[in-house]
């Protein structure tokens, strides 16, 4: 048991610090190693490490990274967002465009894709009309976390809490739509309340730098794989009531867009991102061990998992607070064997919401935000830490209150189980 805590102490500290002084490992090593020691010190068998891995969620995982890369390599992302801030002649539209646009796309795509071919386009619009890009950065940066809140494929911590939750794909979406939509607005009041004043002083200063260059887009592959994001996303709505899995859904949409698109398969296989699925697979390990050692009933015994309103609140805050220290993802499936052990629904949905929203506080709280702030850094604009910071505490404040009493009033009428 000792040696299960070590490791699974040890691999959260590697997944808390990127980078240890001295030892070069990052999250996805830690994992790894952590996985690896807890086959290697004997706490579990080889057999118990590929049981203690959840499939489901890899395969869900994986499915949506081929659908993606088809669209990203066809430029789909490139088209929606260039033509739609397109229509944006003024700078309050624009950021209202980018909001709107980014929580979308967000809801039903993974973010960290959207915002990571998003961004180009959003400095390119912002250039064109010689307005400070930095607002519009950190309005994409928010709303793709706040829209990715909505449904179980928004984000990589959603598809765990749907894998493992059994929440349906609609009930999911009924629950958390209203909290995302409510946020976005939010979100756009408090850029306004922030930023509103230099809305009105567009195409003065220095001339326009060169317009980012952009991917082409390949319209002839785009009349093949968007029917089938459009099938998957209805077949995920409907996947309860057809009786058909969740991942099997996205595995099915991933390999069917892979094959019609026109493209090499193995270049489309060789873009997903494997690194990640390692570092989910990693840490499955490292809890499975941590489960089969006992450790994981020490650290919970005597926890109570409150429901209600107090529930609501509790998980709310601990995801909010804990994910900016070992981001989202790890805490969820550290969080995953204490929330099986409660009832309904609602303990999952607080921590889909809190764990979302809560990484908007600082700019390393969220994916999204560092791969915003780092292809913006490629194009010389410097987010600073204490700009997102300011915006993100109120714009985390106020969506974390209005998420609580959202879901509060929803299992008040007995809506949210």
């Amino acid at each position: 048991m000792v040696v299960a805590a070590l490791i699974l102490g040890a691999t959260y500290v590697g997944v808390a610090f990127t980078r240890l002084p001295g030892v070069n490992i990052d999250r996805p090593a830690a994992a790894l190693a952590g996985g690896v020691l807890m086959v290697a010190l004997g706490v579990l068998t080889f057999d118990q490490a590929v049981q203690a891995i959840d499939y489901n969620t890899l395969a869900l995982l994986l499915g949506m990274m081929l659908l993606l890369v088809v669209m990203q390599s066809q430029g789909f992302f490139t088209l929606l967002a260039s033509r739609y801030v397109a229509l944006a002649d003024t700078p309050a539209r624009l950021m209202v465009s980018v909001v709107v646009l980014s929580a979308v796309c967000s809801a039903f795509l993974v973010n960290d894709v959207v915002v990571l071919l998003f961004t180009p386009v959003v400095i390119q619009a912002c250039r064109a009309q010689r307005v400070n890009p930095i607002p519009y950065l950190i309005g994409e940066a928010m709303a793709s976390n706040i829209g990715s809140v909505a449904t179980i494929v928004g984000n990589p911590q959603n598809m765990l809490i749907g894998v493992n939750s059994g929440i349906s794909f609609s009930r999911f979406f009924g629950y958390l739509a209203p909290v995302a939509v409510v946020s976005t607005l939010i979100l756009l009041g408090v850029l306004w309340l922030f930023y509103g004043r230099e809305w009105g002083r567009a195409g003065e200063g220095d001339p326009a730098p060169a317009a980012v260059a952009l991917p082409g887009v390949n319209y002839r592959g785009l009349k093949r794989s968007m029917p089938v994001l459009l099938g998957a996303t209805v077949a995920f709505f409907l996947s309860s009531f057809l009786g058909i899995r969740i991942p099997i859904v996205a595995l099915v949409a991933g390999v069917l867009a892979m094959v019609l698109s026109g493209l090499k398969p193995s270049e489309i296989i060789q873009k997903v991102d494997w690194v990640l699925l390692l570092f989910f697979g990693g840490l499955f390990v490292v809890i499975g061990g941590a489960r089969q050692a006992g450790v994981l009933d020490i650290l919970l015994r005597g926890v109570d998992v409150a429901t209600g309103v107090a529930g609501i609140i509790s998980i709310h805050l601990v995801s909010t607070v804990v994910s900016q220290v070992v981001s989202n993802v790890p805490l969820t499936v550290l969080m995953i064997p204490l929330l099986e052990r409660a009832p309904g629904d609602t303990l999952w949905i607080s921590l889909a919401s809190g764990a979302t929203l809560g990484g908007n506080a600082t700019i390393i709280g969220a994916v999204a935000n560092i791969i915003v702030a780092e292809r913006a850094f490629r194009e010389g604009i410097v987010i600073r830490f204490v700009e997102f910071l300011r915006v993100g505490m109120v714009v985390t404040a106020l969506t974390l209150m209005a998420s609580v009493a959202i879901l509060w009033v929803e299992w008040s009428v007995g809506f949210l189980r």
